[in-house]
């Protein structure tokens, strides 16, 4: 049913590979296999995602429409390390619109929009619980982009979780920065009662 062709490369894709397909996240190109499906002969691309234990086929012709790409360049991840020290920016509109906004900035594959997700829902120590769709699409954007970070660095997804809570933790303390304001404003407030 299936040959294997002996040239290993297709549109600047090689075997051996690793990828990024947008809403999988990070796989390797296993095989580019010819299969005749309807009558018709199809070139596809074999990719394993390993961690999701599943194996997809996406015809050669597809990948343009796909969005399948190649792994970011280091200044791509170097600038979405960078997007992990900004400032959180929430918008004020329903949670049902930011979590759609979210999850298509996921979907998309750019790892800079991915980091833009972790940065804006990432929860210190001293802020408040997250809900649990919240922590859901963190958890989801974290993976995505310790997966493409641990694939760029040649590293463990441990070594790029702890890569990225590094470059969180460098942004503005978000939380505690609250805390010192309400400190300062009961001080100045018992300044004023004593005087």
């Amino acid at each position: 049913m299936s040959a294997k062709k002996s040239t290993q490369t297709r549109l600047g894709f090689k075997t051996g590979e690793h990828i990024v397909y947008p809403s999988h996240g990070v796989g390797r190109i296993m095989a580019i296999e010819e299969q005749e499906v309807a009558g018709f002969k199809l070139e596809l691309f074999v990719i394993s995602f390993e961690k999701d234990k599943m194996t997809l086929r996406v015809p050669v012709p597809k990948i343009a429409t796909v969005g399948m790409r190649k792994l970011s360049e280091t200044n791509i991840v170097d600038k979405s390390l960078e997007t992990l020290q900004g400032r959180a920016r929430v918008k004020r509109t329903m949670w049902s619109r930011r979590a759609q906004e979210y999850e298509a900035k996921i979907n998309s594959g750019d790892l800079v929009a991915i980091s833009e997700v972790v940065r804006d829902l990432y929860r210190s120590d001293a802020q408040p619980e997250q809900s649990y769709s919240e922590r859901q699409l963190y958890e989801a954007a974290l993976d995505r982009m310790a997966r493409e970070l641990s694939a760029v660095n040649n590293i463990t997804e441990t070594e790029a979780v702890k890569l990225i809570e590094q470059n969180l933790l460098k942004g503005p303390r978000r939380g505690t920065a609250k805390v010192v304001e309400e400190a300062d404003l009961d001080a100045e407030i018992e300044a004023d009662e004593a005087a």
